[in-house]
């Protein structure tokens, strides 16, 4: 990878007896850095850790991670925001990265230049000014690295994930407080944001939201419809039965769903895609996640090893054919999954790459019409605010969950990047009144739409979608299957209107709502009758 860094000329000698100044190994500089990583971390619990190494860091103590958190919380409250990490000082960023995998993610642009907003999307990274700010800040990385702990890495070395070639922003290893300090304070930096810090200890992976999805299903919870498939009962209250009498289903559209990937061993997203009711169109599967060791990350693939990808994409598009599975509520749409995450909490470095890379290309295929995100987190991620702004600056119609069901977030309103004004916040209800959030669902004023999901007089019946595998139905609930579901029926919008824009498909959706022209203060303008938009 050229990335037109300037680099020492010369090799530090330095104090720690387990480095050396000789000629070394790519592998031996893997080893360097795992031994640096792990005397940083260890240092979060053992001050003297530093001082026997004698490396040059601030004569402090990182703060803990219930200290970090509890200041989350205290923000949360007082911003009714999600957390941006703008709110911290110097020292509670290098902690946070102390305290998790040390990968920071830089926003940058050139010096004078303010907001960025509204011309991402037209960005060249490789423009001259554009090469020239994100240089002064990865030669500073690489230059202070080497000077201070002693060896000659290259930028390639401490940029797991390689260089972003579209978005203007840097993933990198920064191990040094006062680095950070400086770094914060360029003109040419937007953010610096510890890229892998969660709330919980490790979060590596959470497993939230993952699941067979398999269920003994309640006969009264589906409908058999033809030629041999089933509808969920909650497409009912979405009047989507009569929108499919009075629409194209969806035809010719593409939706494109950022989630865990869809299942290699669900034949209905994959060979039996093209179906009954639902020939002539196309499923593509794309994976921008990556794992491994953090030096060497590499992409693990499109496949859903969650579960909860694959119960989204049958949301959404499932085919009406045979076999007894649920239909999608567009079940002649085409459909683009991304396994941008492992799970549907956007906490990790991968996890926050792989959105953001998702993002990018999805908004580059001038096919997809509408981006469905079942996944978020209350802390806000720079670079996956820039991958939203630019999908929605190239006309993007970006859905996004309003909630996760974590313990630490239920209490929690509308998660990033639902919380962001270029998404389409969509939460989940129980049927009947008064109005009432699902048990696991998240509500608040930046709630745009709501899907009724989940029985009223039992809270494990919730919207009915396909399984990792076989021909079983499976329940699945939350804001996670409204949003899906939402998606769908927009593209039922879209499909019998392609000359429309974004911006008239979702005026559509908010004149069909049972609440407009009012807008409720939790629940937005309420829940989409979707035989009146299509019409």
């Amino acid at each position: 990878m050229n990335t037109d860094i300037r680099l020492p000329h010369r090799q530090v000698s330095f104090k720690p007896s387990f480095l050396t100044t000789k000629p070394i190994t790519t592998m031996k500089k893997n080893i360097l850095l795992a031994l640096l990583l792990i005397a940083l971390i260890a240092g979060s619990c053992n001050k003297q850790s530093f001082e026997e190494t004698d490396l040059q860091v601030p004569n402090t103590d990182p703060m803990t991670r219930t200290e970090i958190n509890d200041f989350v919380i205290q923000k949360l409250n007082e911003t009714n925001d999600v957390f941006h990490w703008d709110y911290a000082n110097d020292h509670m960023v290098w902690s946070a990265v102390v305290l998790s995998d040390s990968l920071v993610s830089i926003g940058y642009k050139p010096a004078g230049i303010d907001r960025i907003d509204d011309i991402i999307h037209q960005i060249d990274v490789n423009d001259d000014s554009w090469k020239a700010a994100r240089n002064k800040v990865l030669n500073y990385i690489v230059e202070e690295t080497n000077r201070k702990y002693g060896q000659a890495y290259t930028a390639e070395e401490l940029m797991p994930y390689g260089l972003q070639q579209t978005l203007p922003y840097i993933d990198i290893r920064l191990y040094d407080q006062e680095m950070i300090t400086a770094i914060r304070n360029m003109p040419e930096v937007r953010y610096l944001e510890p890229s892998g810090y969660s709330m919980e200890a490790v979060n590596f992976r959470s497993d939230s939201g993952c699941d067979s999805y398999d269920a003994n299903v309640n006969s009264n919870d589906y409908q058999n419809i033809s030629p041999t498939s089933r509808r969920s009962w909650h497409h009912l209250n979405a009047n989507v039965d009569d929108a499919w009498n009075n629409s194209s289903k969806g035809d010719n559209i593409w939706v494109a769903l950022i989630d865990t990937g869809v299942s290699k061993n669900q034949d209905k997203l994959n060979g039996e895609f093209s179906e009954g009711e639902s020939t002539s169109r196309s499923i593509q599967k794309y994976g921008f996640h990556k794992s491994g060791w953090w030096w060497n990350k590499k992409y693990d693939g499109w496949h859903d090893q969650c579960g909860h990808g694959t119960a989204m994409a049958g949301l959404i598009a499932a085919p009406r054919g045979t076999d007894r599975t649920p239909a999608g509520v567009a079940y002649r749409a085409n459909l683009i999954s991304y396994r941008g995450t492992s799970d549907v909490i956007i906490n990790s470095s991968d996890e926050k790459n792989g959105v953001a890379e998702s993002l990018t290309h999805a908004a580059n295929q001038s096919k997809v019409k509408i981006i469905s995100m079942s996944i978020g987190d209350v802390f806000s991620s720079g670079k996956v605010e820039d991958a939203v702004k630019y999908a929605y600056n190239k006309g993007k119609l970006i859905f996004a969950a309003a909630g996760t069901s974590l313990t630490w977030t239920s209490w929690w309103g509308v998660i990033f990047p639902a919380s962001m004004s270029q998404t389409v916040a969509v939460t989940g209800i129980k049927t009947g009144s008064p109005r009432e959030k699902c048990s696991t669902c998240h509500d608040g004023d930046k709630v745009d739409f709501v899907v009724e999901m989940q029985r009223r007089s039992n809270n494990d019946r919730t919207a009915v979608s396909l399984t990792l595998s076989g021909n079983d139905s499976g329940y699945v609930g939350g804001s996670s299957a409204a949003t899906a579901t939402m998606a769908g029926i927009a593209a039922l919008v879209w499909g019998d209107h392609s000359g429309w824009s974004r911006n008239q498909v979702l005026n559509e959706l908010k004149v069909s709502a049972d609440t407009y022209p009012s807008r409720s203060s939790n629940f937005g303008w309420g829940k989409v009758d979707a035989n009146a938009a299509v019409q």
